[in-house]
């Protein structure tokens, strides 16, 4: 994870530590957070329609103010049971590469400023976490920052596409 100075942290030459602003949630008793630039909005759980051919990550879609945003099956991905959405449940709305998506997730916890020099690389911790961004050390405990830009494959990514385009009632490519 990379901090720009004045966009992520403070400018150059600033005497403060630069920050991440981070987004911490819940998630079957683990505390886990995305890059609060990323976010959208968080908005409380509803039901999910089903989404025809779309991968197998994507759980369906939920409409935010009249646009279709599928819903990633955050627990799938990291191998967890599966659960019922719930009312006390949180989406987060928020820009997964080229897209936005909605993560499922037990509860929104609070936006925080990380020090940046708390964030290490986690490919240099656990080299096989390809959809982690970095692994802060805060005086409570470790936090799993996730990375959207890679929680859909290219292909998971262009079938959410043409599974929308359809939903959408456009032509196929």
């Amino acid at each position: 994870m990379s901090v720009r100075p004045g966009v992520d942290g403070p400018a150059a030459g600033s005497h403060e530590t630069a920050t991440v602003p981070l987004l911490a949630f819940d998630l079957a008793d683990r505390r886990l957070a995305i890059r609060a630039l990323d976010i959208l909005e968080v908005i409380r759980a509803v039901e999910i329609a089903r989404l025809p051919k779309a991968p197998r990550i994507v759980e369906g879609v939920i409409n935010v103010r009249g646009t279709l945003v599928p819903v990633v099956d955050v627990r799938a991905r990291f191998g967890l049971p599966p659960s019922p959405v719930a009312p006390e449940q949180h989406f987060l709305v928020a820009r997964a590469g080229p897209r936005s998506v909605a993560l499922r997730v037990d509860r929104a916890v609070d936006v925080m400023g990380v020090p940046a020099a708390a964030i290490e690389n986690a490919r240099a911790v656990v080299p096989e976490t390809e959809y982690v961004a970095g692994i802060a050390k805060l005086s409570d405990g470790l936090l799993v920052i996730h990375d959207l830009e890679r929680f859909l494959s290219l292909d998971e990514g262009d079938a959410v596409d043409t599974a929308l385009d359809r939903a959408r009632g456009r032509p196929e490519p």
